[in-house]
């Protein structure tokens, strides 16, 4: 197998291998107008390679839509969102958080990309970010690692 299959074949593994747990943080609506988002369902699987994937859900409760536009971590100085369509994984400049609904990143879907990561997590260990917006001002998460084949509840 060549490098960039078994690369492609660990990302689609690890993103197959993720479970839907978490810490909430919110945003609360600001008087200027600013979206009200609240960010649940937060987590990490245990990276098995130099990269891991990031889930969480971001609800917009207010009647302004937003973008998610990028994510930091001290973990990686390669954090990245990306989308998964017809089976191929692709990076993307944002996500769309319409009003009155929500962004949800979940394995076999939209997801955050760590590459090259400056250490792994195990699990049991939290993994602090801060999630960049259009509009709203940062919300902080910390993303609790989870086992690397934990299978996700679907609610």
């Amino acid at each position: 197998m060549n490098r960039r299959t078994t690369t492609l074949s660990a990302s689609v593994a690890l993103v197959a291998a993720l479970a839907l747990t978490g810490c909430s943080s919110s945003s609360e609506a600001s008087e200027d107008g600013k979206p009200a988002l609240k960010v649940s369902g937060a987590f990490m699987p245990q990276p098995v390679m130099d990269m891991a994937g990031g889930f969480l859900t971001i609800k917009n409760d207010s009647g302004t839509a937003d973008k998610l536009t990028s994510v930091t971590s001290a973990i990686s100085d390669d954090v990245t969102i990306h989308e998964t369509k017809n089976q191929k994984m692709q990076q993307v400049k944002s996500f769309d958080i319409p009003a009155n609904g929500e962004l949800k990143l979940a394995r076999g879907g939209s997801h955050i990309m760590f590459m090259e990561l400056k250490k792994k997590p195990k699990q049991g260990e939290k993994v602090s970010i801060e999630l960049h917006f259009e509009k709203s001002d940062p919300i902080k998460v910390d993303l609790p690692v989870e086992a690397a084949n934990h299978n996700p509840q679907q609610h």
